[in-house]
């Protein structure tokens, strides 16, 4: 009954006042009249309290979010059922399910009455222009009489995450070669010409196929010898964020630091699907190891860019180190390396030059910044020859450099670091 109270509107909390000031009134002058009419203007709210807080039928809900991940710009579809459980007939119920604003607001219905064991089935969609993770739910259900003067709120605990993944700019298949798993794509070159003098040889163990047997050796060493089973090489590499707030400008969806998050996200989708096992890392240090299934990095990498924010850090020595980590092990000193930038100055361009190592491929993608009225003017003389020295910087140290202002040029500028990649090889350098 005090929860129902509490649940009073303010339609209710009129009458109340109302008939309290009648009462007052009526006792203060003597006016009979005057008292009953308070009585009765006090005594209607109070009733519809005891009929709420005596509501004895249960409510179940069940809800389906599909799809539960997806990029900015899409709708998703929630699905709610809604059934009464008890032997009574519900009556007005008044549903709303809590929903971020980014994705719409609130989403509210009005049910005039479910049937004993009935079931209502309501359905909404959402959409959001801006990434991140959000939390759709609980469904609220507030119980009220037909009068308006209570309401009785009751929450549900199940609730779904939606996450909004940046926006993925399909790539062509341009090839560009990296690193193989034990050794460098070179070996695997090399494995494949390779004739059968050249196969290395091992011990014969129980179990082995008799048709393996490599006779020249066998001959050579008195023992059976037999072929090595095939080796399989994986192309490995590494896909590197510079998350730091002093490198971009901008605000919203136009701003550089969305753009370089959307381009990071389009790499990494197209690489992953060709077969490349990569690792994720940000100015911060290694942020996502490689995952021994494609799918399973794939939806680990949109997970950690739909909720990328810009970092405090200065300097580049974190993700960098990461880098080097890789090559001391060996494992991917050969790899691919992606970086998507934004503005470099020229000592952080040496020292991103620097960075690389052995003869693998490094692709810097250099986002100079959004296409938004916010940063049309950014592009000054200035700024243009600073990303030009930055860029020739790196092309010094051996990298492949192309410039984007916006996510969607990242389909032409693959292209042309495929290509560049091409006329690397044909010249022989």
């Amino acid at each position: 009954m005090r929860r129902a109270l509490a649940g009073l509107t303010t339609r209710g909390r009129s009458f109340v006042a109302a008939g309290t000031t009648a009462i007052v009134c009526a006792v203060v002058l003597g006016e009979r009249d005057l008292l009953r009419a308070g009585v009765l203007v006090l005594v209607l709210p109070l009733l519809c309290t005891l009929a709420v807080s005596r509501t004895r039928y249960r409510l179940a809900c069940a809800r389906r979010l599909e799809p539960a991940r997806l990029p900015v710009g899409h709708e998703a579809r929630v699905d709610l059922r809604l059934e009464n459980v008890s032997r009574l007939p519900s009556g007005l119920l008044m549903v709303e399910d809590r929903v971020p604003y980014a994705l719409g607001g609130r989403a509210r219905f009005v049910l005039e009455r479910i049937e004993s064991h009935g079931t209502r089935e309501l359905g909404y969609r959402i959409r959001s222009d801006v990434r991140g993770r959000y939390r759709v739910g609980p469904l609220t259900v507030r119980l009220a009489d037909p009068f308006g003067m209570v309401e009785l709120v009751r929450s549900f605990s199940l609730s779904d995450t939606l996450t909004v993944t940046p926006a993925i700019v399909p790539l062509p298949p341009s090839r560009l070669s990296g690193a193989w798993t034990g050794g460098g794509d070179s070996i695997a070159r090399a494995l494949s010409a390779a004739g059968e003098d050249d196969v290395a040889p091992r011990d014969y163990r129980h179990g082995d196929d008799l048709r393996r047997v490599h006779w020249r050796s066998t001959a050579r060493r008195g023992e059976l010898m037999v072929r090595r089973e095939e080796q399989h090489f994986q192309s490995s590499g590494t896909l590197f964020l510079d998350t730091r707030r002093s490198a971009h400008w901008g605000d919203g969806p136009a701003g550089s630091f969305e753009q370089a998050v959307s381009a990071t996200a389009s790499i990494g989708v197209h690489l992953v699907r060709t077969g490349m096992s990569l690792r994720y890392v940000t100015d911060a240090g290694e942020a996502l190891p490689a995952a021994p299934s494609e799918g399973a990095f794939e939806g680990l990498l949109l997970d950690a860019l739909a909720v990328a924010r810009r970092s405090k850090a200065g300097t580049l020595s974190a993700g960098l180190a990461a880098l080097h980590g890789a090559h001391n092990r060996g494992r991917e000193g050969n790899g691919l390396v992606i970086a998507v930038f934004g503005v470099l100055s020229e000592e952080e361009a040496r020292t991103v030059a620097a960075a690389r190592r052995g003869g693998g491929t490094c692709v810097a993608v250099l986002v100079q910044g959004g296409t938004g009225p916010e940063t049309a003017n950014a592009g000054t003389n200035a700024t243009k020859t600073a990303e030009e020295t930055a860029a020739g910087l790196l092309r010094a140290g051996g990298w492949r450099v192309v410039t984007v202002r916006s996510a969607a040029d990242l389909a032409g500028a693959w292209r042309q670091a495929g290509k560049a990649g091409e006329n690397f090889v044909r010249d022989g350098s």
